[in-house]
């Protein structure tokens, strides 16, 4: 997978086969050009997914339901460990 000519992972399934340690490769930018990893914007560089290591819905996890006076918690990671589904339960008002 490629986006702005840099390679981002080898291949679509590698970030979701179950390889919690899938590497993420280079830059990773937002809809309007920013790189995420580096730009201020971003203090929080977190992937809200959702799953479990191995891909599956985390059903309890993944903020589907929530709103802004709830308390629920979802799965996310940081994109600087490179661990694509690795992640930790954050809270989902979390911006």
């Amino acid at each position: 997978l490629c986006l702005q000519g840099q390679l981002l992972a080898k291949s679509w399934s590698s970030l979701f086969e179950g390889q919690s340690g899938a590497a993420l490769q280079g830059p990773i930018y937002s809809f309007n050009g920013r790189n995420v990893l580096t730009d201020p914007l971003w203090p929080r560089q977190l992937a809200w997914h959702g799953s479990t290591p191995r891909g599956g819905h985390a059903r309890r996890w993944d903020c589907q339901g929530w709103r802004s006076s709830g308390t629920a918690e979802g799965m996310a990671t940081a994109l600087g460990e490179g661990r694509l589904l690795s992640g930790q339960r954050h809270n989902c008002s979390t911006p």
